[in-house]
C-alpha cells in the first residue's frame, strides 16, 4: 500500500466521557498528558497489528466523528487530488502541534478522512 492508514480518532461533545468510555470498553490507556487533553491511546506496544489513534473533544460544539488518517507527503496536494475526484476539503492542511500536519476531506458520499504529513523518523 502506497499510503498507509497511520492514526484513528473519535470526537464529540465531552471528550473525557469518551476517554472513560473507550478505556472501559477496550481496557485502552488513554494518556491525556499534552496540552489539548487530547486522549492518546499507543500502538500495541507487544509488536501486534493495532495502530495508534486519539480520543478528542470538538472544539466548535459540533456531533464529532469517527475517522481514519492516512499518512502522505503533500497533505495539500491530497486534498487537492481528492477535490478533483468528487471529494470536498473540510480543513485545509494545517499544523496542529508541533510535528504534525494534518487535513480532512469529504468523500463523494460525505465520509469524513484525515490525512496527516509523513514526518521524516
Amino acid at each position: 500500500m502506497a499510503n498507509n492508514v497511520v492514526h484513528w480518532e473519535v470526537t464529540g461533545k465531552d471528550g473525557p466521557a469518551l476517554h472513560e468510555f473507550f478505556a472501559n470498553l477496550f481496557d485502552w490507556d488513554v494518556s491525556t498528558d499534552n496540552p489539548m487533553n487530547y486522549g492518546v491511546v499507543a500502538a500495541d506496544p507487544d509488536g501486534g497489528a493495532g495502530i495508534g489513534g486519539g480520543i478528542g473533544q470538538t472544539f466548535d460544539g459540533s456531533a464529532g466523528h469517527v475517522t481514519f488518517y492516512v499518512g502522505v507527503d503533500d497533505v495539500t496536494a491530497a486534498l487537492e487530488k481528492a477535490v478533483r475526484l468528487g471529494g470536498a476539503i473540510l480543513m485545509p492542511e494545517t499544523n496542529v502541534m508541533e510535528g504534525v500536519t494534518i487535513g480532512h476531506f469529504a468523500d463523494p458520499e460525505g465520509h469524513v478522512i484525515g490525512l496527516v504529513k509523513n514526518e521524516p523518523m
